[in-house]
């Protein structure tokens, strides 16, 4: 059967007649929702939407009766209806279906693929039948298909080196999609190649001044980086490329590297595994990175990197890897599944179809590997271990010995000096036996060297015989890298020991170089830290989004040193807390007010506010940072530095949609101020969590948290409080459809917070009740409440606030027929909110502008713009706006129709 141009149906090389319309309309019904049950009222709404036969079942019966001579044992009585079982080598539409998952399956053969599912269209689906709205959503899942497969093909063919053949599709398929910004960008990235930069600009121009007349708007991050690229004459859309850097002094491992090497350049017909296990210090990392940057041209879709914690008391979850690894994916907020299986799920469905390698540093377990391993041909994954993972299947094993003598020695040299070595070469291996020839205690030992050039070989091999009971045990296992940090952190002075041991109280996240001024209380310490890195006892770890150098304790280092505990270590380490929630508390205020938030006033404190200048991306460098000072605050007992950090960091995580760093952190933080008996807190961190159960529909929870936080509000006396929390509820009920009992709500919310005098939340709460109203079909009143509400928030010079109110002004226009007023409404929303990169709130205004474009007549547009928002609400699991941008998806491609039609004259 085939439904992807006229409807047909074959058998033995013959076309078979089926009927007349009704009839064929009813096949085509039934096709469009193959094995699934549709039931006898769903088939009589869709061939009669208007009036119907009196005799409308018996018509139906009588056409499954016919269709049914035809298609034997397919069409079967399902319930009161009748379900169509069909193959995908029965019906086009699935094997296209088949085909593309196929692609994604095997990118060795996905560009034939692709092009034997386009081959599968004929035309546009079902085009020889008259249109049935409930055919609409179907088809347009058809149409989007297609035109994604298309787009697929195009991409891998200029990945492939066919970007000449590709630009004339890709001109087209712009023209079909003007305001399409995938298609522009790859068209740009086709011309890029071909050597027709010039021409690629002025595709850019042209769809930049397209999107700025017709629609107000400015292209697209992704679209702006395939420019740029242009303009720099680089790549563009580079792969994910997450390693550290090799270090340039590596040597030895010949026979372990050619391995590993060749284990994981078999990704193309398997996806292996191999692991690198050994004591620490051995160096299983450094052999990891090293192999993994030389297999790198052999998985161009990226190599991620995760650090997996196995060597601390606490080894990182499966769960918490899984999402730092869907959030280099792509994947975030509501958009992460909370169950780890789904999770994992989602991680191998996104790598299907990718070259990717997949880094494990530092595993404690096979259990915890196991959910983090792809499942398609064409990855490979490498894991690191103090343990033998021998119960991995199907990996290659490879166990690090110590370095040999040569190798010990030659990796000395490169510390040292070649010269110094060759020199002494009886001292250099007198020192390379006495660090048990584990690499880390040998890179220590010549670090040491290195930085005292008028040392002798003989001066250090003496110091270590000095250390003749620790040196022993350094030739057994974990002790022996114990042994070589120690003798490492004696040289140190005594401001760079101090530096070294607090260093170690911010936990295992990487941090700025300005805490160990903090931490020390003490300004221009930059030297201490270029001495801890010069001494291999501090990790470089770049630069953030801000340009400011990051740093990191090695696991094994940082346990070490918490052994050395100084006197005033609580004191610096709450001193470094307090200064990172004053950062976080200054930031937060210049982000968009986000509704319910408390954001606490905290005394200034010494630190680098210069770096604040973009708050956003000061958040995003410190996201991880921020969510570990949370922990730490919270098992030192610090429950008023836990709390208000993670209520700090929350207008960020809203507005990038981190709704996981939102929950986790609130959750630990509750624990604490619970413990502590601090109610505020516990109020405060139950009406946070209940907006992201908001967010991702958990209803009955969000009612709970928040009426037991009503409660916690009004015994500390907090009206404002109380007023968000009331407030919540009447989120709840409005989400829910009960709209006279969320107006309940909504009018004690506004009593308690004109009360407390929180003018912001008042103008929140009075644009919600006019949305309301509107929705209750009482216009007059509705706009009342909204006008009001968006002459508040530009009072309060609250832009974000007044971008949300317009949204709700643009659905109350289009209700009334003032489609004039709605189009300019929803325009302005999308500017003010791509200003403030509100991705999430972007895309519900972008649904609302695509609504008025259809209500002026611009369905084309309309389909465009809300093919946007589709994908930030898929990207980031917005379970609420995905419905309402599908119906307007379907309402857009509705109009697109109409326009076909003979005298048609749109507005």
């Amino acid at each position: 059967m085939r439904l992807l141009g006229p409807l047909e149906v074959w058998r033995d090389g013959r076309r078979e007649s089926l009927g007349g319309v009704k009839q064929r309309a009813l096949l085509a019904h039934l096709a469009l929702h193959v094995n699934t049950g549709v039931s006898l009222d769903q088939l009589v709404e869709a061939l009669w939407p208007v009036s119907r036969p009196r005799s409308v079942v018996q018509n139906v019966r009588t056409y499954v009766w016919q269709l049914r001579q035809l298609l034997d044992e397919q069409l079967r009585t399902h319930g009161t209806g009748y379900v169509l079982e069909l193959s995908p080598a029965e019906l086009d539409s699935l094997m296209f279906d088949e085909l593309v998952a196929d692609a994604r399956r095997r990118p060795d053969a996905a560009l034939d693929l692709l092009r034997q599912a386009e081959s599968l269209w004929r035309g546009r689906p079902l085009e020889d039948l008259p249109d049935h709205d409930a055919w609409t959503p179907a088809i347009a899942r058809l149409d989007e298909a297609r035109l994604s497969a298309t787009e697929q093909r195009l991409a891998l063919q200029v990945t492939q080196g066919e970007s000449a053949e590709a630009i004339p599709e890709l001109r087209a398929l712009l023209t079909e999609h003007p305001y399409r910004e995938s298609v522009c960008g790859q068209l740009l990235i086709a011309l890029h190649q071909d050597n027709r930069r010039a021409e690629a600009l002025q595709v850019y121009a042209d769809m930049r001044a397209r999107l700025a007349d017709e629609l107000g708007l400015e292209p697209g991050p992704a679209l702006r980086e395939a420019q740029l690229a242009v303009l720099r004459d680089v790549p563009a859309a580079a792969p994910i490329r997450q390693l550290p850097p090799s270090v340039s002094d590596f040597c030895g491992r010949t026979t372990e590297t050619g391995a590993l090497v060749a284990a994981l350049r078999r990704a193309s017909v398997s996806a292996p595994v191999a692991g690198v296990t050994g004591p620490p210090g051995v160096g299983k990392s450094t052999l990891a990175i090293r192999v993994a940057h030389q297999v790198g041209d052999h998985f161009p879709d990226g190599q991620l990197y995760v650090e997996l914690g196995g060597t601390s008391d606490h080894p990182r979850e499966a769960s918490e890897v899984l999402t730092e690894l869907l959030h280099a994916l792509g994947v975030t907020g509501a958009g992460l599944p909370a169950q780890v299986t789904a999770r994992a799920a989602l991680y191998r469905s996104k790598l299907a179809g990718r070259r990717v390698l997949v880094v494990l540093d530092d595993a404690a377990s096979v259990s915890q590997v196991v959910p983090l391993l792809p499942a398609d041909a064409g990855c490979a994954v490498l894991v690191t271990s103090r343990r033998r993972l021998a119960e991995l299947p199907g990996a290659l094993q490879v166990e690090l010995p110590p370095f040999a003598p040569s190798e010990a020695a030659e990796l000395l040299a490169g510390i040292a000096g070649e010269d110094r070595v060759s020199a002494q070469p009886d001292e250099a291996a007198a020192i390379a036996a006495a660090c048990g020839h584990l690499p880390l205690a040998i890179r220590v030992a010549g670090a040491r060297l290195a930085g005292r050039g008028g040392w002798s070989m003989q001066v250090l091999r003496e110091r270590l015989i000095d250390e003749s009971t620790r040196l022993r045990e350094l030739s057994s296992g974990e002790l022996a890298v114990r042994a070589s940090f120690d003798l490492s952190v004696r040289q140190l002075p005594e401001r760079e020991f101090q530096a070294f041991v607090r260093l170690a109280l911010l936990g295992p996240h990487d941090f700025p170089g300005w805490v160990v001024e903090t931490l020390l209380d003490e300004p221009g310490t930059e030297h201490l830290v270029d001495r801890l890195v010069d001494a291999h006892l501090l990790e470089s770890n770049g630069a953030d989004g801000i340009g400011q150098p990051r740093y990191r304790l090695h696991d094994l280092l940082r346990c070490h040193a918490l052994e050395h505990s100084l006197p005033d270590g609580r004191a610096a380490l709450e001193r470094t807390l307090r200064a990172w929630l004053w950062l976080a508390v200054t930031a937060a205020r210049r982000l968009p007010v986000t509704f319910g938030t408390t954001i606490c006033s905290v005394d200034p404190v010494p630190a680098p506010e210069h770096l604040l200048a973009e708050p956003v991306a000061w958040f995003e460098a410190e996201r991880r940072t921020l969510c570990g000072a949370v922990d730490i605050a919270a098992a030192a007992g610090l429950d008023d530095v836990a709390w208000q950090l993670a209520a700090a960091c929350v207008p960020f995580f809203d507005l990038h949609s981190h709704y996981e760093d939102w929950a986790r952190t609130h959750a630990r933080a509750l624990q604490s101020v619970r413990a502590a008996g601090n109610t505020a807190g516990e109020a405060a961190l139950l009406r946070g969590i209940c907006q992201v159960h908001i967010y991702r529909n958990e209803f009955a929870e969000a009612e709970q948290g928040l009426l037991a936080a009503q409660e916690l509000y009004r015994s500390v006396g907090d009206e404002r409080g109380q007023g968000t929390a009331v407030a919540g509820i009447g989120v709840v009920y409005r989400l829910r459809a009960e709209h006279e009992r969320s107006l309940e709500f909504y009018a004690e919310a506004l009593r308690l917070l004109e009360s407390a005098g929180d003018l912001h939340s008042v103008a929140h709460v009075r644009a919600s009740i006019g949305g309301v109203l509107g929705s209750l079909g009482k216009p007059d009143d509705a706009r009342e409440w909204l006008t009001g509400a968006r002459r508040l928030a530009a009072d309060l010079g609250d832009a974000h606030r007044e971008a949300l109110v317009l949204v709700r002004l643009s659905a109350l226009y289009r209700s009334t027929g003032e489609h004039d007023e709605e189009l300019v409404s929803a325009r302005r929303a999308v500017s003010i909110l791509m200003d403030l990169t509100d991705e999430r709130c972007t895309a519900f205004a972008q649904v609302e502008l695509a609504e008025a474009l259809i209500s002026n007549g611009h369905p084309q547009q309309a389909h465009d713009l809300v093919q946007q928002a589709l994908e930030t609400y898929r990207r980031t699991g917005n379970r609420e706006g995905e419905p309402a941008a599908l119906r307007t998806l379907a309402r857009a491609a509705g109009s697109l129709d109409q326009l076909l039609l003979p005298g048609f004259q749109p507005r």
